[in-house]
């Protein structure tokens, strides 16, 4: 673990229906973002310990569409389909259009060579939140671990 890292995966007080994960990256929100824009980049971090992705259609920009598949250690394929809805350099803002359906923002705020990564998970319903929180806040965490470690590869 990061020195980093904070216990920082909460429930939101704001919105009960609502995720948040918060990490301060030991990168910069340029390199954070590329990880996060780049289909090359985003691929090999994103999802939870032992998942893999295929990509079948990665658009970023807002409108444009997120479609791949995410590959389960157990040999499950979990396809997946998202919207862009906003797309800059501090903040990026898809719609899961799949279930479970949700809206995932995240923002990256520089800390002067290092970058605050918000990680905001907003369900619709509070069934779908129930169903799923348990193991979506380690799925999280387990994504920024994953996110951490190729920002270290990125960086040489």
């Amino acid at each position: 673990m990061s020195e980093n890292r904070t216990p920082n995966s909460e429930i939101s007080a704001v919105e009960e229906y609502e995720l948040v994960t918060t990490r301060v990256m030991n990168a910069s929100p340029a390199l954070v973002y590329e990880a996060w824009t780049k289909p090359e980049h985003l691929a090999r971090w994103w999802g939870p310990n032992g998942f893999t992705n295929t990509f079948h259609e990665f658009d970023i920009r807002p409108g444009g569409i997120w479609e791949f598949v995410m590959h389960g250690p157990n040999g499950v394929d979990y396809p997946n389909k998202s919207e862009f809805v906003e797309v800059g350099p501090e903040r990026i803002v898809l719609r899961h259009l799949c279930a479970p359906h949700f809206q995932l923002t995240a923002t990256f705020e520089d800390l002067g060579g290092q970058t605050r990564l918000t990680w905001r998970q907003l369900f619709e319903t509070a069934a779908v939140f129930g169903a799923i929180k348990n193991f979506a806040l380690p799925g999280n965490e387990q994504n920024l671990d994953r996110l951490e470690a190729h920002l270290q590869s990125m960086s040489f």
